[in-house]
């Protein structure tokens, strides 16, 4: 076995990463993470790619997407006080290691093993040598983020401290459409969401959708617009740059579904997300005008709208938002996975963590008693 240490994902390619990662989520393929490397995207921000490559006998069969970390922004697992108590103590939290895709809330395969391969073998070689690299560099902390339920289950088996998160997802019962949706609702809620569509009519507002081979030079400014208004308005940093967004719109052209919305012959707001064979992914907002529930509309009807009609069975319109559940979004648990260095601290969060976990387990289930659907209800 031969561990290569890659500061570019590049250097392995689009076909040989591919391979690994499969063709089920967008944000792991090799178009997305080249795209954020070659754009200004990470550096600028504290992104250090040290991705991690297994070959055995010259052949790649496993691999890992992995960054040094000098602070803990766009990760959405947040350790800001983790941080804040090496600090107090005089022990520097940063840098860490973390697996993850930046910016990006989305659950999905952390530890990409060729398919070929025994997944239990080489995840443990990949670990290993992902731990070994951070006592190398000796940083505080190695984390996994957003991983999928085989990553998951693998990780919590060795020991890993195991952070549970939350979010509201939506899930295609089949539906024909969205009045068929609506049906399953309790009648306040149908008759919210219906108020909502409505308010968006009136105002003479239109909806269009767009894919990444639908986009022009001209439009993707007028989004790359709206995407940065909302981080000025919310004095953020805007770090997906536009060029980043021009090229994913020409490598990945039909995982890209961007929402705009139209008012007297202008565009006025937009919604991106990106989807694959089975999941729609909410993830940037904008506007420069404000219209009754437009943002409603634009982030999530439209959104199911278009699942029901191209038969995905999953909507997940990104992080937080206990707003959504009555709108169909049910509470769906989320997971991330830590090592710690520091034995003193390595406990304490141990704890932190356990004692984490059964909140948010409470907090999932006390959610699911507002469920808008009647048949849950009923229960």
């Amino acid at each position: 076995m031969q561990t290569k240490i890659l500061e570019s994902i590049g250097e392995i390619g689009s076909e040989k990463w591919n391979r690994l990662a499969g063709s089920n989520n967008p944000f792991i393929q090799f178009e997305f993470l080249s795209a954020l490397e070659k754009n200004h995207c990470l550096h600028d921000f504290g992104w250090y790619p040290q991705h991690i490559a297994l070959y055995d006998d010259d052949v790649l069969v496993a691999a890992t997407p992995l960054y040094i970390k000098d602070n803990s922004y766009g990760e959405l697992v947040f350790d800001w006080a983790w941080a804040d108590a090496y600090h107090r103590t005089g022990i520097p939290y940063y840098p860490k290691l973390v697996t993850a895709i930046p910016y990006t809330p989305v659950t999905g395969p952390r530890l990409l093993i060729d398919a070929d391969q025994d997944y239990a073998k080489w995840a443990n070689h990949l670990t290993d040598a992902v731990i070994k690299h951070a006592e190398q560099l000796n940083v505080s902390s190695m984390h996994w983020l957003f991983t999928d339920q085989r990553d998951t289950a693998f990780l919590e088996k060795n020991d890993y401290a195991m952070r549970l998160g939350c979010q509201f997802h939506w899930q295609n019962n089949n539906y024909t459409n969205f009045d068929h949706f609506l049906s399953y609702l309790t009648s306040s809620k149908r008759k919210k969401i219906k108020r909502e569509r409505r308010y968006v009519v009136e105002q003479d507002v239109q909806l269009e959708i767009r894919h990444g081979n639908d986009m022009t030079d001209e439009l993707w400014q007028i989004f790359h617009g709206f995407y940065t208004s909302t981080f000025d308005k919310k004095s953020g940093m805007p770090t997906l740059q536009l060029d980043f967004f021009k090229e994913i719109g020409e490598t990945m052209p039909m995982n890209i579904v961007i929402v705009f919305a139209k008012h007297d012959g202008k565009y006025v707001a937009s919604a991106f997300n990106m989807r694959d064979q089975s999941t729609l992914y909410g993830r940037h907002w904008g506007c420069n005008a404000e219209f009754h529930s437009l943002h409603f509309e634009a982030c999530y009807y439209q959104g199911l709208d278009y699942c029901i009609a191209n038969k995905l069975s999953t909507f997940e319109p990104g992080a937080q938002g206990e707003h959504k559940i009555s709108r169909g979004f049910l509470p769906t648990a989320t997971w991330s996975a830590h090592w710690i260095a520091h034995p003193e601290f390595a406990g304490v969060i141990n704890q932190f963590v356990d004692r984490e976990r059964i909140g948010m387990e409470h907090y999932i289930n006390s959610l699911m008693d507002h469920s808008p659907y009647k048949e849950m209800q009923q229960k």
